[in-house]
């Protein structure tokens, strides 16, 4: 069993930059792969970004790419979404998951936490 915990959302204005950390827990939370997706208000829920289990690989929406850095410190069992250049589009609920392999499929991750809000004002 692994528990995620999002932190470090809030309020920032457009073009500003903001750093979304997901702790896990749990005894082999190290070994798995890790997303980020959102959900903004009345939308489907949205693949982000992803990172394998040691971090050797990424992966991105096209979306962010360029703008959005994914990054995981297995030492602290926390994952890591920079977020720079900011646009008001991003505004979401942002979930991290963890799953057997970093993909851009939802049902592919077996774990979810509970989200933290973004909000980028224009």
């Amino acid at each position: 069993q692994v528990q995620l915990v999002e932190s470090g959302g809030g309020l920032v204005q457009a073009g500003g930059s903001l750093r979304v950390s997901c702790a896990a827990s749990g005894r082999t939370a190290s070994t798995y792969a890790m997303g980020w997706f959102r959900q903004a208000p009345g939308k489907e829920r949205e693949f982000v970004a992803a990172i394998s289990a040691y971090g050797s690989r990424t992966y991105y929406a096209d979306s962010v790419k360029g703008r959005f850095t994914i990054s995981r410190d297995n030492a602290k069992n926390t994952v890591y979404l920079q977020m720079n250049s900011l646009e008001p589009e991003d505004t979401a609920v942002y979930y991290c998951a963890a799953g057997p392999v970093h993909t851009n499929t939802g049902s592919t991750y077996n774990y979810w936490g509970q989200g933290t809000q973004v909000t980028v004002s224009s």
